[in-house]
């Protein structure tokens, strides 16, 4: 069993920044794929990004590229999604989540509570 807890979303203005973390603890966090999901009221939950449990492969959606960066830090069982140049859309509640499969887009078995990030126009 892995526990995931999200922290650092908020209100930020359009073209700001934020960092949103995910602490893992558990059954060895830090040989999980890692992913960042987001849920826009009205919509299907989507993949943003994830990153390989070395973090030597990384995903990133269309909508995102060049905009956010994910990390990881596997001394500290911590992943972390760098957001900048924000926009309106980007709005959302955003759920780390932990894979054992190989593919980063694959099925995910852990999932955080998450937390809100709203980006006002």
């Amino acid at each position: 069993q892995v526990q995931l807890i999200e922290s650092g979303g908020g209100l930020v203005q359009a073209g700001g920044s934020l960092r949103l973390s995910c602490a893992a603890s558990g059954r060895a966090g830090s040989t999980y794929n890692m992913g960042w999901f987001r849920q826009a009221p009205g919509k299907e939950r989507e993949i943003v990004t994830a990153i390989s449990w070395s973090g030597g492969r990384t995903y990133y959606a269309d909508s995102v590229k060049g905009r956010f960066t994910i990390s990881r830090d596997n001394a500290k069982n911590t992943v972390y999604l760098q957001m900048n140049s924000l926009k309106p859309e980007d709005t959302a509640v955003y759920y780390c989540a932990a894979s054992s499969a190989i593919a980063l887009t694959a099925r995910y078995d852990y999932w955080g509570q998450g937390t809100q990030v709203t980006v006002s126009s």
